[in-house]
């Protein structure tokens, strides 16, 4: 099993969890988030003064899909998720060791 952590912009959001349900993700965590990278904030203006936002509003997605399903599951959120611009995001795929269904007690690829 594989867990796959993404950085997405909000915007994107609900077009990236349509796309994961139609390959077969049968689930995902959303977590709102602020962070920087290359795309490092931005100037805004609020009732008349102009201020740096350094830390830019994403959409964290963590998923945990059977091995066989990681690479597409990456490859739909890239593909999704993409703009062309700065601040895009990041994926992380990483291994997970167990799983377990606490309403059931299934474990592994059963708790998915």
């Amino acid at each position: 099993m594989k867990m796959i952590i993404a950085t997405i912009r909000p915007f994107k959001l609900e077009e990236v969890r349509e796309a994961l349900t139609s390959i077969g993700v049968s689930g995902l965590m959303v977590t709102e988030i602020k962070g920087f990278g290359a795309q490092s904030g931005h100037t805004e203006i609020y009732r008349g003064a102009e201020y740096e936002v350094t830390f830019v509003p994403k959409i964290r997605l963590d998923l945990v899909v059977p091995s066989s399903l990681a690479e597409q599951a990456v490859e739909t959120i890239t593909q999704t998720a993409r703009t062309g611009k700065i601040g895009d995001g990041k994926i992380f795929v990483l291994d997970v060791a167990q799983a377990v269904r606490v309403r059931t007690g299934d474990i592994n690829h059963d708790a998915l």
